[in-house]
């Protein structure tokens, strides 16, 4: 083994590798009613054994995304990180085209959100940029992070700090924001501001920036009758709504109520079929939760949790700045996404129309989130035992614990 690298890490390889097995497997059997829906809409009464209907149409088309997904996967990891900091520029300008032309050539889908550019590959239907600008903003502000390190004042200056580093993520945010999405917002903004904080920034910094950001969402809630609607739903759950911006809400919970300890047992679920929408993609926590029961899908959970902290782990014993900070925003996407999901499934959280990472039916969003975790477990290989830099609070320079990385 050449010196300077490790193993990569295995723990993290095992747990994303389980979720997606388990995605396959409760596509499998959550899917079956999306896919008599999709391909046979016009016939009366579909059944499994007419010729015209596919009742595994939506498991072909997630096992080929699975296998696009683990080529990307593999490609990535066999790619050095600092090729990510040499093309950062390129894929951040490339993802704030395809979010503006999403405006030009975008279709909702039957969703509210403009956000999906058609494409029609025989794998993969459309493409949802937001993806991408997930991939591009962590690249990109991993790279300019680490040269604001270098300099003197760090991310300390107003001027070249903290506004830079609003433009940096709002030419990105803001076209999610007009589209609208809800749950890539959301999670663009966590990446952003996770980053930014353990680059060095000061706390006034990030203080202000919430207050900007919670305005801004002020403003945004009061002018769209949507999300007002899912804040509304929210905020005052109604046992007996009948409308679609509480519907959802409401039976996501009474399919993870119904399931009990242990669940009514794979293909038994019953709201798939006929009430939870979206229950293979947005919605595919509570719809397994019906099945799997309270302690099956609480290893889920717990998968998540290793993620999140085997990333961090990761982040903390990079070799340098560049990788800690791209281990730390691959980390936060992943695991932000995964629990603002779950969140909502559960009703602790107002409807976004966000996937599940790796489970949930959806092509861009696990192929980029599988690249994510490609260059997450090649920084593995490069990981350092030894202290780094000095205090993460002065002078805006991350601190590196003195602990060694522990597998």
């Amino acid at each position: 083994m050449r010196k300077g690298y490790h193993q990569i890490d295995q723990i993290l390889l095992i747990t994303v590798f389980v979720l997606i097995v388990v995605g396959i497997v409760m596509i499998t059997s959550i899917g079956v009613p999306k896919s008599i829906q999709l391909s046979a809409p016009d016939v009366a009464y579909p059944n499994c054994s007419d010729a015209a209907v596919d009742c595994y149409l939506i498991l072909k088309k997630h096992l080929t995304r699975v296998i696009v997904g683990i080529i990307a996967f593999l490609i990535v990891l066999r790619t050095d990180y600092k090729f990510w900091q040499k093309i950062a520029p390129g894929i951040y300008i490339v993802s704030i085209l395809l979010l503006i032309s999403v405006f030009v050539f975008g279709t909702a889908n039957n969703t509210i959100a403009r956000s999906w550019i058609n494409v029609d590959l025989p794998f993969l239907s459309s493409i949802q940029p937001s993806e991408i600008a997930k991939f591009g903003l962590v690249a990109y502000m991993a790279t300019w992070i680490n040269k604001k390190m270098q300099t003197r004042d760090g991310l300390n200056d107003w001027r070249n700090g903290f506004f830079a580093f609003c433009v940096i993520a709002g030419l990105l945010i803001l076209p999610v924001v007009a589209q609208p999405d809800l749950g890539s917002t959301l999670v663009l903004a966590s990446i952003a501001t996770v980053m930014y904080f353990l680059g060095g920034a000061p706390i006034k910094h990030i203080l202000v920036g919430a207050l900007i950001a919670g305005f801004c969402s002020l403003i945004a809630v009061a002018g769209a009758d949507y999300l007002q609607n899912r804040f509304k739903a929210f905020l005052f759950p109604d046992e007996t709504c009948s409308e679609d911006y509480c519907w959802q809400s409401e039976q996501a919970k009474i399919a993870i109520g119904s399931g009990g300890p242990w669940g009514k047992g794979l293909t038994q679920g019953i709201q798939k079929s006929y009430w939870l929408p979206q229950a293979s993609d947005d919605f595919i926590f509570a719809a397994s939760a019906e099945e799997l029961g309270f302690f099956r899908i609480m290893v889920v959970v717990l998968a998540y949790t290793v993620i999140g902290y085997r990333g961090y782990q990761i982040a903390n014993h990079a070799p340098n700045k560049f990788a800690m900070m791209l281990a730390a925003g691959m980390t936060t996407w992943v695991v932000v996404q995964a629990f603002v999901n779950i969140l909502v499934n559960i009703s602790l959280f107002p409807i976004t129309g966000i996937t599940l990472p790796f489970i949930s039916y959806g092509g861009s969003s696990l192929v980029t989130t599988m690249m994510a975790m490609g260059v997450l477990l090649n920084i593995s290989k490069h990981t350092t035992d030894h202290a780094y830099t000095s205090n993460r609070r002065r002078h805006g320079r991350p601190h590196y614990t003195q602990h060694r990385y522990s597998r």
